[in-house]
């Protein structure tokens, strides 16, 4: 008996329905000037220990997660605590906060910690204590209550390969930025001629833990860079930065942001293409239900497989590489 697999309307559906929701996701990147700088990858960090699916605890990580996301659209501190006790972890408990960069609008805050959300059940799957760092914001969770306790451990360093060993005024300069960081409670930005640099402690420090945990940073950029003209140094609870005055090239910047909106065009472009192919295959295959049985029965018997079935699974592979293009295209924007 000759089988004939058709096109069906639900496959239809879905189709269109995933291609339009990846227009729609690609078109507002571009459109909003989604900011690209805030959501650079820092570096992350996740326990040894692994809790269960579907324990309390898991339940308890989306829970906060979700608050994150939530809150971080009206303000951009927030500490957070779910569950009773914090001794075992088989109960549940949960500690957390988020931070966003001092100098971040709220909109950018909110973008960054969803962000962050997103990506810390990614590279930190089933962890009891995970840490996420962007650029512009920082979330992080235990199963057991850190809130509020100075915490100094050297988290990530990044020091230029350009250096400026010979240059008296600049290491003036520096160590100008420097101290004048080093007296911040919050966020600072600070510059002394051609040196800028900025600084910024966790909201649940008091100031003189604040202070404390500054001069360690400051310390480390020191110590650990040397010459470089441009050195990061996090630590647990606080972070400050220095560079050279033309070290963070806008132009550099602009070309990638430029690189990523042609990209973003030419994806866009594609799919609209294929959206509107879809829609003509749609109306001659009606067209086609008029012809005669007769006629249909010969096209199947001479074909190895009908034409529905080639379009469906060609639509379904070009879906399947537009989503790899998408998913592409966001980790180099959101690297992990």
């Amino acid at each position: 008996m000759l089988r004939s697999l058709q096109l069906h309307s639900t496959h239809k559906t879905i189709l269109v329905l995933r291609l339009l929701c990846l227009l729609f996701l690609l078109s507002s990147l571009s459109s909003h000037g989604y900011p690209v700088k805030a959501h650079i990858f820092i570096y992350a960090g996740c326990s040894q220990e692994k809790y269960q699916p579907n324990s309390p605890f898991e339940a308890n990580v989306n829970s906060f997660l979700a608050s994150l996301a939530s809150s971080s659209s009206q303000v951009s501190y927030n500490s957070l605590a779910i569950g009773n006790g914090s001794s075992p972890q088989s109960d549940g408990s949960i500690y957390g906060l988020f931070q966003c960069r001092g100098d971040l609008k709220i909109l950018d805050c909110s973008q960054c910690i969803q962000s962050a959300v997103t990506q810390i059940g990614l590279v930190c799957p089933y962890s009891y204590g995970a840490s996420l760092q962007l650029e512009g914001c920082y979330i992080r969770y235990e199963h057991v209550d850190f809130l509020g306790k100075l915490d100094t451990s050297l988290r990530h360093t990044k020091c230029s390969k350009s250096s400026v060993s010979s240059d008296v005024d600049f290491f003036r300069r520096r160590d100008d930025v420097l101290a004048d960081l080093q007296g911040t409670t919050g966020f600072r930005v600070s510059s002394s001629g051609l040196v800028e640099g900025f600084a910024q402690c966790l909201g649940d420090l008091n100031p003189t833990d604040c202070s404390s945990c500054l001069a360690d940073a400051v310390g480390k950029l020191k110590t650990v860079c040397g010459s470089a003209s441009a050195s990061d140094v996090y630590l647990a609870q606080c972070y400050a930065r220095y560079w050279a005055s033309g070290y963070y090239d806008s132009s550099s910047d602009s070309t990638s942001e430029d690189q990523v909106g042609k990209t973003v065009a030419i994806i866009v472009g594609v799919l609209a293409g294929v959206a509107v192919l879809i829609v003509l295959l749609s109306v001659c295959r009606k067209k086609m239900g008029k012809v005669s049985k007769l006629r249909r029965l010969k096209m199947s018997l001479v074909s190895f497989r009908p034409l529905d079935a080639v379009i469906v699974q060609g639509l379904r592979m070009f879906v399947l590489c537009c989503e790899i293009t998408v998913t592409t295209l966001f980790s180099s924007i959101f690297p992990f």
